[in-house]
């Protein structure tokens, strides 16, 4: 079936600017962490993504580990793009990263010059791209120098392989630093990609003033706490549900008062109309100094039901405090 694009497919969402750049993002974002890799459903992956486009989703993130096997996620994505995508390519925002262990020997992970090029290449490679959108610095390498991290960076803007970058998982500090190098060698920091939660707020001890002050967007990743603030948990832990699996998520790591928080999170979503699900989506949508929040997706119907999250992005100040005294009890 030759892939037709959606007409209206910029109706209903939302974009947001990113930082103080010309980009503008949609308010809800696709990652390819899970679910688009060598061992899942081909056609599955294919249907979630175009699903994402019809509803205005323009960004698509990546990694060069993603799958699994690691790159196969860029791979199924790269034939996606080709047979469906190609003719979309300027209005898509495409990102990918290196930071983790993705190949053998000294320069097949963390910071080095050599690895955030030789990684990229490979990336662009696997998903026939000429460049990507953004490419981030996936996480802080305590051995190699900012600087050396931040001009590969620089120079992969400059070799056209990349129009943006970015970092993910840096502290306020370490962000601070590599924001203002970017800065010094002319190719500023767009984006910051944290893992941020209801259950998991560290951003907000600072990171988030950073990016508001230097002018940097911010794309949680983990904004579901990996399902945890879902309905899937309200009444113990399902078979095949991530916990019971133990990727990523332990089982162990949903106490009794973990549950309880989730139960009366929920009772604030239902007086509010909406499902736990949606109002945690936006809960983080709600700070202004968000420009996207990243979602998973394991099928079409998970993906359109994550879009509900756009439906109500208000909150009273007693639902804020009302949310804050539970997640305090932490």
């Amino acid at each position: 079936m030759h892939y037709l694009a959606h007409s209206l497919r910029y109706q209903d969402m939302q974009y947001r600017r990113c930082g103080r750049s010309g980009i503008q993002l949609p308010a809800v974002s696709l990652g390819l962490w899970h679910n688009f890799g060598g061992t899942d459903v081909f056609e599955n992956g294919r249907a979630i993504l175009r699903t994402a486009f019809d509803n205005g989703i323009t960004h698509f993130d990546l990694a060069n580990n993603y799958g699994p096997p690691p790159g196969s996620a860029e791979e199924n994505f790269g034939r996606i793009m080709q047979t469906d995508f190609k003719p979309y390519r300027d209005e898509m925002i495409i990102s990918s990263k290196a930071g983790y262990y993705m190949w053998e020997g000294p320069y097949g992970e963390w910071g080095s010059k050599k690895y955030l090029v030789s990684s990229l290449d490979q990336s662009l490679k696997r998903m026939q791209l000429d460049y990507v959108d953004i490419f981030y610095h996936h996480r802080p390498d305590p051995n190699t120098p900012l600087e050396e991290t931040m001009s590969a960076l620089d120079l992969i803007v400059r070799q056209g392989k990349a129009l943006y970058v970015g970092i993910s998982n840096y502290q306020a500090d370490d962000a601070r630093k590599a924001i203002d190098i970017l800065q010094q060698l002319g190719t500023p920091c767009l984006i910051h990609q944290p893992k941020y939660s209801m259950f998991e707020r560290w951003v907000e001890g600072g990171l988030l003033d950073v990016l508001e002050e230097k002018g940097v967007g911010c794309i949680p990743f983990s904004p579901l706490a990996q399902g945890l603030l879902t309905d899937r948990y309200l009444h113990g832990i399902p078979a095949d549900s991530r916990a019971a699996l133990g990727h990523f998520l332990k089982a162990e790591n949903i106490t009794e008062q973990r549950l309880s928080q989730i139960k009366r999170l929920n009772d604030i979503a239902t007086a509010r109309g909406q499902q736990l699900a949606h109002m945690a989506l936006a809960w983080i949508l709600k700070d202004q100094r968000i420009t996207s929040v990243l979602i998973g997706a394991s099928k079409v119907s998970q993906l359109q039901d994550s879009l509900k999250c756009l439906e109500h992005t208000q909150f009273s100040p007693e639902e804020l405090a009302k949310i804050d005294a539970i997640l305090k009890e932490a």
